[in-house]
């Protein structure tokens, strides 16, 4: 029987729970055990990491054993059923006061159901976001667990010891109870659904309009990266924009097919708004425009439809200016995406019963994980001067902000619908934008419409009470019962 010496476990060790045994491993305290379903997996990073001390386990048993209590154990594993089945390993095994964490990517519901199961058995469950791919799970991920007040008291030394600094701050803190901090990470992958987009649709208007190629769009993007759209999604995609395909000699951009993949995260963040009431449009659109990639039977029919019939090119005199405006047009956009995420995760926490701290959450995304930028920062500022900001872009930095970049985000959106390019994000941010600052929407119109098909009724501007026109007979108006 092994020794409990182990603080903390890894289950799962593909590149992800390796990645993430070994950034344990490597800090000072701790000591990991690890298991996998095939031992061999486990005796591949044995063999190839000899460095790290690992106490290896053959069976779920004998990784118990390895433990010290209370037993605190990170799962690694594909999200759905094969979640599900290490968690109910683990209950066997596992005593009342032990910890099993979640670490993949799981829908947020999963998690509050599984938590409740197992804190019947007096077992803590932790759903925990983790975010920063592969070399994040090494070096530094962002970490937005959930769980119970208990938990957080062993667990959060650990995270705290693997997660990214920034500013001398770990980022991680406790998101909330039972499903919070999948429900986080869920919003976070939204808004880098958006964020993605954002930036890809910039390329195309810059590489269309003014003829520049791949390579020159990326000095473009890596000068953009040294003021205030610095992120890690701006830097990569200079690096990306500079790959010369070694087969071809081509830009490695122009033979990569233009299909984009999703896993399902961001399908989540707009469905879950949409049960929330919650406007996240720049989500959505970033969303549907990897479902239309996707679904090139349609699109090579599509092509014979007609366009503008002229082709976009910027005058040789103005491509300075152009280039200037998207980038303007892309950080108005930028803070849309952001807005309508912390909405959605403050909705998100009214319905659920979560105490979300909105400052902190933008402070354990400044490091580590796949959105983090320098603006992340004004967030966290515009929370600490209200917390209780009902918009974000109307705290006074992002109102300058979009003030200063409003004439430009609108020629963009402009000269993209004239050139027939398409720019879902841009176009549905600018929209989202005019829509909230409206004094009036055509809501009105669209009431009126329900309660004559379907007497929905309506209310007044000039008293108070519910209202229904008798449509179909006198068209008086009468008073309604309040059913809503």
């Amino acid at each position: 029987m092994p020794t409990a010496a182990a603080n903390i476990g890894v289950v799962g060790l593909a590149v992800m729970g390796s990645n993430l045994a070994r950034n344990l491993a490597s800090r000072e305290g701790n000591t990991v055990a690890i298991f996998n379903r095939s031992y061999e997996k486990t005796q591949g990073v044995l063999d190839a990491h000899p460095e790290a001390g690992f106490i290896p386990a053959a069976t779920y048993q004998e990784f118990a054993d390895a433990l010290q209590k209370p037993r605190t154990a990170i799962i690694m594993v594909k999200a759905g059923a094969g979640t599900d089945a290490v968690i109910d390993e683990l209950v066997k095994v596992f005593e009342p006061g032990d910890i099993i964490v979640d670490g993949g990517n799981a829908y947020f519901p999963d998690t509050i159901r599984r938590e409740k199961a197992v804190r019947a058995t007096g077992i803590n469950f932790v759903g925990a976001g983790i975010s920063g791919g592969e070399e994040g799970a090494l070096t530094g991920p962002s970490i937005m667990p959930g769980g119970s007040d208990e938990s957080w008291v062993t667990l959060g030394p650990i995270l705290r010891s693997i997660a990214a600094i920034a500013e001398g701050e770990p980022c991680v803190t406790h998101v909330g109870h039972d499903g919070a901090g999948h429900f986080v990470k869920m919003v976070h992958n939204g808004i880098e659904y958006a964020d993605m987009q954002l930036i890809a649709e910039a390329y195309d208007l810059i590489r269309r309009g003014t003829g520049k190629n791949p390579a020159e769009i990326a000095e473009i993007f890596a000068e953009w990266n040294k003021g205030e759209l610095e992120s890690y999604l701006i830097e990569i995609t200079a690096e990306v924009l500079r790959q010369v395909d070694a087969s071809t000699g081509a830009p490695l951009v122009d033979v990569i097919l233009d299909q984009a993949g999703a896993k399902g995260t961001g399908a989540w963040t707009v469905q879950t708004a949409l049960s929330l009431g919650v406007p996240v449009s720049g989500i959505a659109e970033a969303t549907f425009a990897r479902s239309l990639s996707s679904h090139p039977e349609q699109r090579v029919v599509a092509g014979a439809l007609p366009g503008p019939g002229e082709e976009f090119t910027v005058p040789a005199d103005q491509v300075d200016a152009f280039i200037e405006d998207v980038r303007l047009a892309l950080y108005a956009s930028k803070i849309v995406a952001y807005s309508q995420g912390f909405d959605e995760i403050r909705a998100g926490a009214a319905e659920y019963g979560w105490n979300i701290e909105l400052g902190a959450i933008s402070k354990i995304w400044r490091g580590g994980c796949i959105i983090r930028a320098q603006f992340l920062n004004r967030i966290a500022d515009a929370y600490a001067e209200t917390p209780d900001l009902p918009v974000l872009m109307a705290a006074s930095y992002f109102a300058e902000a979009i003030g200063r970049a409003q004439a430009a985000w609108r020629r963009v959106v402009v000269a993209a619908a004239q050139a027939g390019i398409p720019a879902p994000a841009f176009s549905s941010s600018l929209s989202y934008y005019d829509g909230i600052r409206a004094d009036r929407l055509p809501a009105a119109l669209v009431q009126g419409q329900r309660d004559f098909f379907g007497a929905h009724t309506y209310k007044r501007i000039d008293k108070p009470g519910t209202f229904h026109t008798q449509w179909s007979g006198d068209r008086t108006e009468i008073e309604a019962v309040d059913t809503h």
